[in-house]
């Protein structure tokens, strides 16, 4: 059922804000009240395992990222803002889900006219 996966989708974008923002936070206690980029760049590479997530994520999420901005055209998609702001200030694990969510809901309003 398509009402279900979208609903799968929004529990999943709602997650995939809190577990980053959480981590995040965790993040600026250990090393310091304010969110040092650069620092955070580094551990995230800071080894290989850590290095191969972080290129996996970048490539990943930007091929993602044009395929979401050019589906969301075809398809007339609301409120792309959200999903355009969130990737780069919640976390792309909220934008992603998130965009799925608007995607399936487009499709069931086009499919109900």
């Amino acid at each position: 059922n398509k009402y279900i996966l979208s609903y799968i989708y929004l529990i999943l974008s709602i997650l995939g804000a809190i577990l980053p923002m959480l981590a995040n936070y965790n993040f600026a206690i250990e090393y310091g009240s304010t969110f040092d980029i650069t620092q955070f760049i580094q551990l995230a590479n800071a080894n290989p395992a850590a290095e191969s997530i972080s290129r996996d994520l970048l490539i990943g999420a930007s091929a993602i990222f044009i395929w979401i901005v050019n589906e969301s055209k075809k398809l007339n998609i609301k409120n792309m803002w959200i999903v355009y702001v969130g990737t780069f200030i919640i976390a792309f694990a909220f934008s992603a889900p998130f965009f799925l969510f608007l995607r399936e809901r487009r499709i069931i309003e086009i499919e109900s006219k």
